[in-house]
Formats: structure tokens, C-alpha cells, sequence
């Protein structure tokens, strides 16, 4: 039951043609933030959240966004569901295993999509065939090419992956890939999913399959690359080097275990080797901005000298590189700083700042509210701006977040600590639990140690704090101090995040934040 192609997708399809000739200088940007990039531990969002995250993709340029994996769970379905809704120039995707009864969820959550995509397959290396599936390659390819063809009863756009390509061997890979061509796929995509090539050899892959796969022009090479031993974006541009038009990216790279390909780091790893002459359709000064919202949705801190978006990216200590710098910026920085949404000339805010001054500020950072609304986080900022000589575009941020934590189970009413050299460490601890005051005195190890004891006086559950992160979002003793908890309830791990001046009452809020998802 082919579908009626609307002009749009016809218009996608006579791009299509066009780019997959080997020498097309358009690379497809896959972002699958909110599908594998939300597979880390404790970074799951909530489909508001999410919305937020996918119109911010859609302002970066981005050409696919995968929504989501939508028989995992409603919520999954839900969130490509009312993606599809909202977004209208990037294609959404949805991902299925190769079984009908996936493909047909999939295409159930795609119905409200303007342009839609199906992305299936089954794992083809030999690890995945014998031990994954107790199988053999031929009985794979059948499915292979059944799975094609059943989701081509849905939807034009069809994508097959070949989970663990990377380690599949070439000549089979090769067979995989051609029959699902012939099925209908238009993309196939080719996953380094254990993130264990090497540069060179997962180019060469990309290269024999350019060469030996019989009807290869009808349909894009899409590369998935993770990085478990810190060459996924290696991998990537290789793979792009070698015929591949479409890589499949994160935000920040993350996702599980050690992450996936970085969207920031191939964009601008193209944008800076011209001699390449392939590009993106990525508006590269959204990026800074894109990967804060999708750290701070995600309660997820980005490593202090990550390329491209880490605080560190664009800093000189050495007195060599400092004089260098001032002489002429292109002795040691080869990306200038507003290409990627960095602007060092920003309106600073300060308690004197008025609303529309923070209006402004939120505006360039992508946030939008109504009137009430500001009213209500520009007295929060008031009270920030007291404890701080300036405010950060962090800290708004960090005001939004705050904002849509507010109405939890349990809040914080008072807090007070005694602590010092030769002093026991004591909290007294005022909680309030849907609305009803709750109060206690405790001891501890340190500060922070008596003010969670108090709270599980509070509570009364047996609970156990597995992993206790502090960050700092600028720099300045007066800053805030961003805090990541693990807290153990009943054999599960929670995740909790907390924000403030006060790094012993960030920690609380941080545990109290993971309490509230159990409590």
C-alpha cells in the first residue's frame, strides 16, 4: 500500500538522487540525540522536554531528527508522536527492530509526521548472528530484505541498518547491503556500534562497499560511529572522505557507554578543511546554544575541554599562545568563537538589570516566554543576581531548569548548617512534603553529609548516595555550582541535579531532585 507522495516528498526524493553520486558535496546531518543519545543512565527527558530539544535541532539546520524507538515504551511512542506535530522541515524517524509488529508501532507514531522515515534492521556481524540471534547469514539476509520491504508498505523513506557493521565482514556486508537496496531502502546504514574501528579501516570499508554494491547510486551511506576507543568522529569523517552522505550524530556525542559521533565537532571539522569540499546545512552558531539546552535537559555537565562547546574550547594559559592570540587569533585558534554561537561581547547582567535587558538575553539564548512567566523567573534571577556580581547565560539556563522543577514532591524550605574546624558538623533541615512543613537536626561527616542525614530523617527510607559530582558553570568563588547525584532506592538508581550559590544546599537540592522521582 505505496502512499501518495506529497510535493515535499517528492521534492526530498529528486534531492536524494542527486546526492547519493559519490562526488556530491552535501552531507546529511542524522541527529539522534533523543533516541541514542538519551540511552545514557539517568538522562531520559520528558516529552516536554524533548519538544524543546527538537525545535532547537530544527533551528540548527539539522535534516533528521530520530524521535525515538516508539514499541520501547508510550512515553517513547508519545514523544514521537507529538514531535511529529511540531517540527516541520527536518524528516522525523523512528526506530524499529526488524519485526512487523515494531514497524507497524512506528508507523502509528509517525502519522502526524510532514516527513517521515522508518528506520529498521538486524545485526550482521557474525558476533550478532550466532550469539545475538542463534542464526545464520543467510536466514539474516531474509529478514534483512523482509524488513525492507514491510516497512515500504508504509512509508517511501526507508532506512536499514546493519547493526555491528563494523565488524561485520565486507563481502557479506556488501550482500546485505545490496539486497536491501533492491528492496526499497534508500539509506542503509552502516554502524560502527561497538565503536571498535579504526579510522582506516572503517573508511575502506565505506570505500568497498561504494565499489562492489551493485545499484549503491540509488540509495545514501549513512555511518553511525560510537566512541569506545575515542574515534568515533574519526570514523565518521573517514567514512565521509570515502563515499558516505549522511552521518548520524549527537549533540555533545552523547549516548551510551562512552557516546557517540559529536554534531559539533563533524560540522566543524568539514567547515575548517575546505580542501574536503563537502559541507552541512547545519547554522553553526546555534550550536553553543544547542548544546547547553541539551546539557542542562539532560542534568548531563560537558567535560571542561570537550572540542568545539567545552568552557575550555576557546581559552589560552600558556603566555606563548596568549601573545600569539593578541598578535592574530589564527596563531592558535583555527575556529573563530562566534562561528559556533560564542559571543564574548554579550550584555552583561548584573541586580540593576531591568526585564527587558533579561528578556533580551533570554531571547538570544532561544527561550520565549510570556509576560507572567518572565515575571516570575526575573525574580528568581533577582535573587541570584544578589549573590552574584554578574549573571552568566549559564545561569539563565540554570533559571529555566530551576523554573520547570518547580511543583515537586518535596522542596526545601530552610536550611541551616554549622560547620567548621573543631565544630561536629550539624544540619537543621526544614522540608516541605506537598505542601506540609517537616523539620530535623542531624550530624555528619561534613556539611553536606549532615544535611542528607537530616533528610532521611525526614523520610525514613533507606536510601544510599552511589555518585556525587560538582561542577562549577563559570568561574568566580560567587558562582554556581552545578551538583550530579546517583542515590540508590530498592536495587534502581535515580538521578538528581541541583544548582546554587551555595554548593551545600546545591548538593541537597541534587538528592532531593532524585528523590522525587521515587518518592
Amino acid at each position: 500500500m505505496q502512499p501518495f507522495l506529497t510535493d515535499r516528498e517528492k521534492g526530498f526524493f529528486i534531492e536524494l538522487n542527486l546526492i547519493t553520486n559519490f562526488m556530491s558535496d552535501r552531507l546529511f546531518i542524522f541527529d539522534t540525540t533523543l533516541r541514542d543519545g538519551e540511552q545514557v543512565p539517568g538522562c531520559q527527558l520528558s516529552t516536554v522536554e524533548k519538544l524543546e530539544v527538537a525545535r532547537a535541532l530544527e533551528s540548527l539546520g539539522v535534516d533528521i531528527i530520530e524521535a525515538g524507538f516508539p514499541i520501547s515504551s508510550p512515553g517513547d511512542f508519545n514523544s514521537v508522536v507529538e514531535i511529529s506535530k511540531v517540527v516541520s522541515e527536518p524528516i522525523i524517524c523512528a526506530l524499529t527492530r526488524g519485526l512487523e509488529r515494531d514497524i507497524d508501532v512506528a508507523n502509528e507514531a509517525l502519522r502526524y509526521a510532514k516527513r517521515k522515515r522508518i528506520h529498521t534492521g538486524i545485526g550482521t556481524s557474525d558476533q550478532h548472528i550466532r550469539y545475538k540471534f542463534n542464526s545464520n547469514r543467510d536466514e539474516i539476509l531474509e529478514r534483512a530484505i523482509a524488513a525492507t520491504k514491510y516497512a515500504k508498505r508504509y512509508v517511501e523513506d526507508v532506512e536499514f541498518y546493519c547493526e555491528d557493521a563494523g565488524r561485520t565482514d565486507n563481502e557479506y556486508l556488501a550482500r546485505v547491503v545490496e539486497a536491501v537496496i533492491k528492496a526499497g531502502a534508500t539509506v542503509v546504514n552502516i554502524p560502527d556500534t561497538t565503536g571498535y574501528c579504526l579510522p582506516s579501516e572503517f573508511g575502506a570499508k565505506i570505500k568497498y562497499l561504494m565499489e562492489h554494491v551493485n545499484g549503491i547510486e540509488n540509495a545514501i551511506l549513512s555511518v553511525h560511529c560510537h566512541n569506545d576507543l575515542g574515534m568515533a568522529t574519526a570514523n565518521t569523517i573517514a567514512a565521509v572522505m570515502n563515499g558516505a552522505r549522511q552521518a548520524e550524530v549527537t549533540i555533545n556525542g552523547v549516548g551510551e557507554r562512552a557516546g557517540n559521533t559529536a554534531l559539533e565537532e563533524v560540522v566543524m571539522a568539514l567547515r575548517c578543511h575546505k580542501d574536503i569540499e563537502i559541507d552541512t546545512a547545519i547554522n553553526s552558531q546555534q550550536i553553543y546554544n544547542t548544546s547547553r539546552i541539551v546539557s542542562n535537559l539532560m542534568n548531563m555537565p560537558i567535560q571542561m575541554n570537550k572540542a568545539i562547546v567545552g568552557r575550555n574550547a576557546f581559552s589560552h594559559s600558556s603566555g606563548i599562545h596568549q601573545d600569539g592570540v593578541l598578535k592574530n587569533i589564527s596563531t592558535y585558534e583555527i575556529i573563530d568563537p562566534k562561528d559556533v554561537g560564542i559571543d564574548n561581547n554579550s550584555i552583561l547582567l548584573t541586580a540593576r538589570s531591568g526585564r527587558a535587558a533579561l528578556r533580551h538575553r533570554m531571547q538570544v539564548l532561544g527561550f520565549v516566554v510570556e509576560d507572567q512567566k518572565l515575571d516570575e523567573i526575573y525574580q528568581s534571577f533577582l535573587a541570584l543576581a544578589d549573590k552574584k556580581k554578574d549573571i552568566s547565560d549559564d545561569d539563565i539556563r540554570l533559571l529555566m531548569g530551576i523554573d520547570r522543577s518547580k511543583n515537586r514532591s518535596i522542596e526545601i524550605d530552610y536550611l541551616e548548617v554549622k560547620s567548621g574546624k573543631d565544630v561536629d558538623h550539624e544540619a537543621k533541615l526544614g522540608i516541605k512534603i506537598h505542601g506540609e512543613l517537616k523539620e530535623a537536626i542531624a550530624n555528619g561527616n561534613g556539611p553536606v553529609d549532615a544535611s542528607i542525614n537530616a533528610l532521611k530523617s525526614i523520610l525514613g527510607l533507606k536510601m544510599t548516595l552511589k555518585e556525587f559530582t560538582i561542577q562549577s558553570i563559570s568561574k568566580g568563588s560567587n558562582d554556581v555550582g552545578k551538583v550530579h547525584m546517583q542515590v540508590e532506592y530498592e536495587g534502581r538508581v535515580y538521578f538528581g541535579f541541583g544548582a546554587n550559590t551555595d554548593i551545600v544546599e546545591a548538593s541537597l537540592e541534587a538528592y532531593i531532585d532524585a528523590v522525587n522521582k521515587f518518592i
